[in-house]
């Protein structure tokens, strides 16, 4: 992609765009380099998609054929207009997953959608490219439960026989929950599994792949990096995979790429659809989507790596990985900033605990400091937890945790309807604990506290 070329489309087509430079004072006839675009302001939702009329967002003033929803922190909406031009494209990542990873050229395959329906962009959206490959002669077959449990362990004995292999396609605490739960003969039907939303461990990964009788992790579970503003902007491969899985057992390596010893998501990208830059440790974007977007600063933690850089540092470390992959760049994602919490796929705000902390019921036991995590147990499974501060003075009791509990839930469901939608009601419900009051480990008096780990 030619972002200086983008660039001029959008400023000749997109109302908003246009405002939006006169704002900064930004002269467009003076963009034609690669150093003048990189000058450009960043967008973002506060100062950019959420200041102009939805029409003055899309090309030529006029919305697309369909909407797709996502909720932040307050529980208004952001709506993104789609075109079905838009997810013939972005139907190649799916594509190149299906074909280079689970072989779905060759094999009758049953792909089951479980990410959430309905609004959600998760759902629908995937349906609907898992139809273009079926209109480019995949031999796949979709159904779609979604999220309703009762659903899934319906439709799959019925239908999976007929098939030679069923791929998954939903959030990845949800897809592990029901293979661990549903008692269902998964390595009879050659599972594999699209998951997204969240980072996961290699270890997760080998964890679940034994579970669902997958024989070969690297090709049998595959993750993709989506958002809500512009559908899929890159996948693993299998040899993002086998990198990431090199780099899981070597932390000190992994700090070295990465620059942090946490494993982040490892995925390729197509440069001549989605254009890449960093800005501090975080990643932009700029893509030709419903929504236009140009410098668009979506605040995920991670960076770029060139695919030859790539190869040449894991083969300095003393590794030759066995797949053969498409010679594109990679991108490396550690999650949401560290102002959010990623939980089945939900964005989890501090604001929406600070909220249940305030209430009159629980505010006089605690400070209104909190740790909120997405804490993975021994079983490998996730759990929202919130490490609370209480009021000097106040001792743990059962009693407050349960209060401190129901208050937080009872929030987190009215103000983000993305949690509510997305999280399974019995895993909604958040884990407390508490900590007396400059507790050194989560409360260290002095320090500036982060809300978030």
């Amino acid at each position: 992609m030619d972002p200086v070329e983008l660039f001029h489309q959008v400023v000749a087509t997109v109302p908003a765009y246009g405002r939006f430079l006169a704002e900064h004072g930004v002269d467009a006839g003076k963009i034609v380099t690669p150093a003048d675009f990189a000058q450009l302001p960043m967008t973002t939702k506060d100062n950019y998609t959420r200041r102009h009329p939805l029409p003055d967002l899309c090309r030529d003033g006029v919305i697309g054929d369909m909407i797709a929803v996502s909720s932040g922190s307050t529980g208004v909406p952001s709506f993104w207009p789609r075109s079905a031009s838009d997810e013939r494209l972005i139907a190649e990542r799916f594509e190149e997953v299906f074909r280079d990873s689970f072989a779905a050229r060759e094999r009758r395959t049953l792909a089951v959608v479980c990410f959430a329906l309905g609004t959600w962009v998760g759902g629908l959206f995937t349906v609907s490219c898992c139809r273009h490959l079926a209109e480019r002669g995949y031999p796949i077959t979709v159904v779609a439960p979604g999220t309703d449990r009762r659903e899934i362990a319906r439709v799959l004995p019925e239908l999976a026989p007929h098939f030679d292999q069923v791929v998954l396609l939903g959030y990845p605490p949800f897809l592990k929950n029901v293979i661990d739960t549903e008692d269902l003969p998964w390595a009879d039907w050659d599972v594999k599994l699209v998951t997204a939303g969240e980072v996961f461990s290699e270890e997760w990964r080998a964890l679940v792949a034994e579970r669902a009788g997958i024989a070969d992790p690297v090709r049998g579970i595959a993750s993709l990096y989506g958002t809500a503003d512009a559908g899929v902007l890159g996948n693993e491969t299998p040899l993002s995979v086998e990198i990431r899985r090199f780099l899981s057992g070597r932390p000190e390596t992994a700090r070295r790429l990465f620059g942090e010893s946490r494993l982040p998501t490892l995925l390729q990208y197509d440069p001549g659809v989605r254009f890449f830059e960093t800005h501090q440790g975080t990643l932009l974007f700029s893509g030709d989507n419903g929504v236009p977007l140009i410098r668009y600063h979506i605040a995920d933690e991670g960076g770029l790596i060139a695919y030859g850089e790539m190869l040449d540092f894991v083969r300095r470390h003393g590794f030759e990985p066995d797949a053969t992959g498409p010679e594109r760049p990679f991108v490396y994602v550690f999650g949401r900033s560290h102002h959010t919490v990623s939980y089945y796929g939900a964005n989890v705000y501090p604001e929406n605990i600070a909220v249940g902390l305030e209430q009159p019921e629980v505010s006089g036991a605690v400070t209104g400091k909190f740790v909120l995590e997405a804490v993975e147990d021994e079983r490998r499974d996730r759990h929202l937890t919130v490490t609370v501060e209480l009021a000097p003075g106040e001792k743990p009791s059962e009693e407050v945790a349960q209060a401190v509990g129901a208050s937080i839930l009872a929030q987190l469901r009215r103000l983000n309807s993305e949690f509510a939608a997305y999280v399974p009601a019995p895993q909604q419900a958040p884990f407390i604990r508490l900590r007396a009051a400059g507790d050194p480990e989560y409360f260290p008096p002095g320090a500036k506290h982060r809300y978030t780990r």
